[in-house]
Order: structure tokens, then sequence, then C-alpha cells
């Protein structure tokens, strides 16, 4: 008796005997990517593109902008406005104008008469020029002996370097007009231009900015034969000039705008740099405003010019500081 083993394919739907379609694995995963990419409702998602700003953040940025511009400049044409504005216009009324109604450059003439004016920017030239090619001359020389020449205290003396920079400057104040008058330099404008010479901030720049000039070009310069200056001057002073013009820059700001300093070194009149001088125009009883304000602007306006000339090497000297290459 022989036994027969019948083989069948499974029952589907309690259809017996009837073979299952094979899965449509194509169209599963076809469906499957489109609910991936589809999200519920029918709304297509939004991928984010890198440097694509969409309309909310463009809006936003733009609101900050003029809030800052407000904040930054609007003190500035607030004093410009002041400064044209003709004795008719009141200027402490509760609702001021902007907008000179009578707009006038008689302020800046009555500057003219009651202050030597012309005598005062000169002494703060002079100081600012003296700041200005000291810091260039010695923050370079400091920087570039920090960063590429190798003597011992090297490390030592970047970080006295750093800590002065905690320092205010009224701390060692005293002491700097102490030695300024042992050196018989008080009441001059050479006094007055001395002690910001050099200052910390320049040096550490200048040696960050011959940090990033390659390493292997000075070693190649010495296998060549050159020395300590001839790297200095063929090498590496043209591959910072921008840093320079940012030495240059901040230096004069710093020496055209300083107050405290020329006040207590400077006794006579005439040696007066021009922020000291301007005190002059607010008298003991009575203060025109609008006087003031246009002695102000005469003060801004060789740092303007000074920018406006610099400011590609400045910008320049931004990007040597901030991006190593």
């Amino acid at each position: 008796m022989t036994n027969t083993t019948s083989t069948s394919e499974p029952v589907i739907g309690g259809n017996a005997g009837v073979a299952a379609p094979a899965p449509d694995v194509a169209g599963a995963t076809a469906g499957s990517r489109a609910s991936r990419q589809s999200p519920p409702g029918g709304r297509k998602r939004r991928r984010a593109v890198w440097g694509v700003m969409s309309t909310r953040e463009k809006v936003l940025r733009y609101v900050l902008l003029v809030v800052v511009l407000f904040i930054t400049i609007g003190p500035f044409l607030w004093q410009l406005s002041t400064s044209l504005k003709g004795t008719g216009e009141d200027i402490y009324t509760a609702n001021p104008s902007f907008i000179p109604a009578q707009p006038t450059f008689g302020n800046y003439l009555r500057v003219g008469d009651a202050i030597p004016v012309f005598g005062y920017i000169g002494n703060s030239l002079i100081v600012a020029a003296i700041d200005v090619i000291g810091n260039i001359v010695f923050a370079t020389l400091a920087g570039f002996a920090i960063a590429r020449l190798q003597w011992k205290g090297r490390k030592v003396v970047l970080g006295l370097f750093l800590a002065t920079l905690v320092l205010p400057g009224e701390a060692t104040i005293i002491s700097q007009f102490v030695t300024i008058k042992d050196l018989g330099l008080a009441d001059s404008l050479v006094g007055v231009a001395l002690p910001g010479m050099i200052a910390a901030l320049n040096v550490l720049l200048m040696y960050n900015a011959f940090r990033q000039v390659p390493e292997e070009i000075d070693q190649a310069a010495v296998m060549d034969g050159a020395n300590a200056m001839q790297r200095l001057r063929y090498i590496s002073l043209p591959a910072v000039q921008g840093t320079i013009a940012v030495i240059a820059i901040f230096s004069f700001i710093g020496a055209w705008d300083d107050f405290l300093w020329p006040l207590i070194v400077l006794q006579s009149p005439d040696k007066l740099t021009l922020t000291v001088g301007l005190q002059y125009l607010q008298g003991t009883f009575a203060t025109d405003q609008r006087m003031i304000a246009a002695g102000t602007m005469i003060a801004f306006i060789p740092i303007a010019v000074i920018f406006a000339v610099l400011q590609r090497f400045f910008f320049k000297g931004v990007e040597e500081g901030g991006v190593k290459g």
C-alpha cells in the first residue's frame, strides 16, 4: 500500500489551493517613500538650505540692525542736528525737532572765536602722530620678536603683556605722571604722547598677525642666509599690512580722544589738546549746547577722515587676525 504525500500551497482568504500573489516590493517601497516625503495633510515639507534665509529671518535681522543703528548712530546724528540749529530754535522743548528749521554754520564759527581751535587741533595731531608712529614701529618689532625669534623668557614676556590688559589705565596713571615729571617732560606734548607710544594690545595684535605667516617661509629664508631684519622686512611686513592699519587707526583714535591724561600733564593754555580745550566752551554761568555740539563735530572730523582713508586696510587687518590660512 503506497502512501502518497501531496504538497499544496498555503490557503489565503479561505480558498484552498490558490497561490498567494507575490508582494509588490517596488510599489511598497515607492509608497513608503511617498509617505516619508509627504507629511500628513498633503503639505510639502520645506528643506532648509544653507545660506538662504527665510522672510521671517530677514525681517528679524533688519529690525535688529535698525535698533543697533539707532543706539549707536542716534546720539551722533542728534549732536549734528543740534550743532546746525540757530539761536532762534528751542533745543530744550518737550517736542524737539530732529531736522533744524533754519540750518546754520554759525555755531562752528563761534567755536573758532571762543577758543583757538586750530591751535588745539595742531597739538592733538602732534600727539596722535607720535603715538601712531611709535605703536607701528615698537609694536611691530615686539610682536615679531615674540612670534618669530627664539629666545629665553619669550613666554614670560608674552604673559606679562597679557597681564597688563587686566589693569585699567587709571591704576598706573600716578606712576606715569611721576615718571614723566622726573624726565622733565611735564607740560609738554611729548610727555602727553610718551605713555601711549606702545600699547600692549597692539603688541598682541602684531604677535597674532605674525603667527599667521607660515613658518616654512621663515625657515627657507634662514637657510638662504637671511637675518632677522631681512625676514621682517621682506617676508613678514608685506603679510601684515592690514594689521598695521588697524593699529594706526586704534592709536590715532586713542590719542585723539584722550582727555584725562592731557588734563593732568598739561598746564599751559597754548599746549592743550582739542579734547581738553573744548571744556572752555562750557561757561561758568551759561552753557550754549549748540556751540558745544559744534565743537564735538569738529573733533570728530579727523577721525572720520582717517577711517575713510584706511578702512580698506582696516577690514583686511580684521580678516588677517580672524582667519588662519
